[in-house]
């Protein structure tokens, strides 16, 4: 099992597919790329961005039920790859016990970035899915490309607003 960061959000190209990016703590620091969908990108980039809505996001609903029932979440675990398939496990605690909840990486990660919650991946995920990032020294056409993805982001982050998840 490996503690892993996340790194944040990022459209890959040239599907435009959103994806989670995970980096290990220490260790080789393997990138762990998770695909997710647009709604759970902007939940993400949202936390990590620090944005309040002025009606909670379901992901914020979840944190506040939670939190009025004391429950804390102490961990999220990306445990396996299945057909393709990442599974993810929350670690909740509460007054009756331990509890593990299956769930999907990216609600997963989306909850563990508004508590601040520890991410894990097992190690046959990394293993099967992760990948050590190129040197620094990358060529400049990589790094133009990377800058083009992290602009084109940026510019759906910008044009989202939080009163669109309103209701």
């Amino acid at each position: 099992m490996a503690e892993m960061e996340l790194v944040g959000v990022r459209v890959e190209m040239p599907s435009s597919s959103p994806i989670a990016l995970l980096r290990e703590v220490g260790g080789a620091g393997r990138v762990l790329p998770i695909f997710i969908g647009a709604p759970e990108a902007t939940a993400i980039a949202f936390a990590l961005e620090e944005v309040v809505t002025p009606r909670p996001m379901t992901h914020d609903l979840l944190q506040n039920l939670l939190d009025d029932l004391g429950v804390s979440l102490e961990k999220v675990t990306v445990t396996e790859l299945r057909d393709g398939v990442f599974i993810a496990e929350l670690e909740l605690h509460a007054h009756d016990g331990v509890h593990t909840i299956s769930s999907r990486p990216s609600d997963a990660i989306a909850l563990a970035a508004r508590t601040g919650a520890p991410i894990f991946a097992a190690d046959a995920v990394l293993d099967e899915a992760g990948y050590i990032e190129e040197p620094d020294d990358a060529d400049a056409e990589d790094t133009v490309q990377s800058e083009e993805i992290v602009e084109e982001f940026r510019d759906f982050i910008d044009s989202v607003n939080p009163e669109d998840f309103a209701t």
